[in-house]
């Protein structure tokens, strides 16, 4: 895998994204963007599903951390959502419910009550240029102060996760296209 393949960059929220404009206002928006080989899937739902399956043992620290620390305030845990997955497998992709599902992208996301939020796996770009990118970005609209708080504690976090995620996928290696 050449370093240009695991080099993650922010990037503009891509204004084609269905979540671009899904809240009247938005307390966090990101976006990170990776190179996809020519080789690899462009299948949006199987992509999420690579990356978040790859956690690194930090990532899944802070998620357990986060859970301990946000449990007391009847928040939704990974834990909680992990079981909801195991019961629902079709309906989301590891802790995160699917929203929408496209050729070129599958919206997740939660709602709880201190926050809502949705993350966009999109393929951009053709193949056949060698130009193709997955970006993930997400949107977050906060209901209350407890919703800014938690946001403005873990957005650094978050967004080292992001990074560290696609860089961890891309390294691992990106599942192939398949055949048609």
């Amino acid at each position: 895998m050449t370093a240009a393949h695991d080099t993650v960059v922010a990037v503009s929220l891509p204004t084609a994204s269905s979540i671009s404009a899904i809240y009247a206002t938005v307390d966090l928006a990101d976006a990170y963007a990776i190179a996809l080989p020519e080789d690899a899937s462009a299948d949006p739902e199987q992509l999420a599903r690579f990356i978040f399956a790859q956690q690194s043992f930090w990532a899944r620290g802070l998620m357990g951390l986060r859970d301990w620390l946000v449990a007391g305030f009847g928040l939704k845990t990974a834990r909680h959502l992990a079981a909801l997955d195991a019961q629902h497998r079709a309906r989301r992709v590891g802790i995160f419910k699917i929203y929408a599902a496209g050729e070129t992208e599958i919206v997740l996301g939660e709602d709880d009550k201190h926050l809502d939020f949705r993350l966009s796996v999109m393929c951009t770009g053709p193949a056949s240029q060698g130009d193709r990118r997955l970006v993930l970005s997400t949107v977050v609209h906060c209901h209350n102060r407890l919703g800014r708080l938690y946001i403005f504690l873990i957005a650094p976090f978050h967004r080292a996760i992001v990074q560290a995620s696609l860089r961890r996928a891309a390294r691992i290696g990106w599942p192939a296209a398949t055949a048609a």
